[in-house]
């Protein structure tokens, strides 16, 4: 199994070096140069398996020769150990035909757990194989720093440092990366917001004397095995529901676009998905695009779905990819206009993306009203990212049954849905202490060659 750039110019890689390269060093990112396909047969036969089984059966193929089976399988048992639900990620009626998807259940209670559990195991042991240290960075815009802070605090073979917009992510997600007292772990409030976050850390892949210095890894979503992780819950879900036999939609809060690009990699594989559909905050780029062709810039407002405050989503780019029929060369192009603000899609390539997604927005008071209802409907308490979903997806309901994913614990971001339902949704017991712990953070100016020698200063300190 080899991996290419989405902008054509950089080696091709196995799944193991592509892991842990991150960002190709053309700037583009990586994906599978041919997706697996699994058969109806294969498909109707994860009915009634572990959440590990299934999990092995949809990633195996993506591996290639970079594990033994016997390696794999004990991966993934490792990665997902610590989930507090046997199901990994169970569905809950909302309504007829319409089910919620918890991916909350894991150690941060938020859906970037699933990948960043797995990514974690997976560094450790090729890491550990190799006898190599690598500086990991991450950008978030508050789930992944906790999630990868989470996977890989107290690891010999890691640095991580997470940057994250100061004073833009809820209390919560600022003390599950802050109150980590691990010697590997650095918490970085920068000045700005995400997209700040997130350019400066595709700056430092783009430093290659920066990056084979400190012999850079990246585990946001940029990072293949990410996305990998996360087309299993697709599965798992759906064949509850009747896959292969009966079509499934999902509807996806997403802001990076990660997310719901896992499912596009789930239904190339032949996953009967009907249709999937963006879910988006009042930072609304993605939905704008989907209408206009355009995808367009605009200033970053912030919202009480914070995880949502994006204006570039990196996982666009491998969208556009597949929907430019693999021609590097055009993704390189909007990319480079993108640094001006902007950039117009194709006619061809924006009638291969609305084939395979649909959009929807969801206002700051929507999302309110959206928390209120499904709580007085039937005691289902969303976070508001979860509720941007749901409001979305009542939009979009058919006689194809729709699961709309729901991506953290509503006791992320108490004061949204204190606002919305009138009262505090309760932290989990594992959580409670958290809470006074003491807080290890550096403010940092937003500026890449502070970060960059800070990073320096700290691995040389170790």
């Amino acid at each position: 199994m080899k991996y290419i750039s989405t902008r054509g110019n950089a080696p091709e890689l196995n799944f193991a070096d592509a892991m842990l390269t991150g960002l190709a060093r053309d700037g583009g990112l990586y994906v599978p140069k041919k997706i697996p396909t699994m058969s109806k047969e294969d498909i109707a036969a994860l009915a009634g398996l572990s959440y590990e089984e299934v999990a092995f059966r949809v990633m195996r193929p993506f591996v290639g020769d970079a594990f033994t089976d016997e390696e794999f399988r004990g991966i993934i048992e490792r990665a997902y150990a610590n989930f507090r639900h046997p199901a990994r990620a169970p569905l809950v009626q909302l309504a007829p035909n319409h089910f919620l998807l918890e991916l909350f259940h894991g150690p941060t209670i938020a859906f970037k757990d699933f990948a960043m559990q797995l990514i974690g195991q997976l560094f450790q042991f090729e890491l550990g194989r190799r006898g190599e240290h690598v500086t990991i960075v991450g950008a978030t815009s508050g789930d992944t720093g906790s999630a990868a802070i989470e996977a890989f605090r107290g690891l010999k073979n890691v640095d991580v440092f997470i940057l994250f917009p100061d004073g833009r992510v809820s209390d919560i997600q600022r003390k599950q990366m802050t109150t980590p007292d691990d010697a590997n772990v650095h918490a970085l409030a920068v000045e700005g917001d995400f997209d700040d976050c997130q350019a400066a850390l595709k700056d430092m892949f783009n430093d290659l004397k920066f990056r084979d210095c400190v012999k850079l890894a990246g585990v946001n979503s940029i990072n293949w095995a990410r996305v990998l992780a996360q087309v299993v819950y697709y599965f798992s879900s759906a064949v509850s529901l009747g896959a292969p036999h009966r079509e499934i939609s999902f509807t996806v809060p997403t802001g990076n676009f990660g997310d719901i690009f896992a499912g596009y990699i789930a239904k190339q594989m032949g996953l009967p998905i009907a249709d999937l559909v963006i879910a988006t905050n009042q930072n609304d780029i993605l939905h704008r695009t989907m209408e206009t062709a355009a995808y367009t810039k605009e200033g970053v407002m912030p919202s009480i779905s914070p995880s949502m405050d994006i204006q570039v989503s990196s996982n666009f780019e491998r969208a556009l990819f597949y929907a430019y029929d693999q021609d590097g060369d055009a993704v390189s192009q909007l990319m480079d206009e993108l640094k001006d603000g902007s950039f117009a899609i194709s006619q061809g390539a924006m009638e291969a993306l609305r084939e395979n997604f649909l959009s929807g927005r969801a206002s700051e008071k929507e999302t309110l009203a959206s928390i209120a209802a499904e709580y007085a409907a039937n005691g289902e308490v969303l976070c508001p990212h979860s509720a941007v979903g749901v409001k979305v997806a009542n939009e979009h309901l058919s006689t194809v049954p729709m699961v709309t994913l729901a991506t953290a614990h509503p006791a992320k971001f108490p004061d949204a849905v204190e606002q919305a339902m009138g009262q505090r949704p309760d932290l989990p017991p594992h959580m409670v202490d958290m809470m006074g712990d003491e807080e290890r953070v550096t403010k940092v100016p937003n500026n890449l060659g502070l970060l960059q020698a800070l990073i320096k200063d700290r691995i040389a300190q170790r």
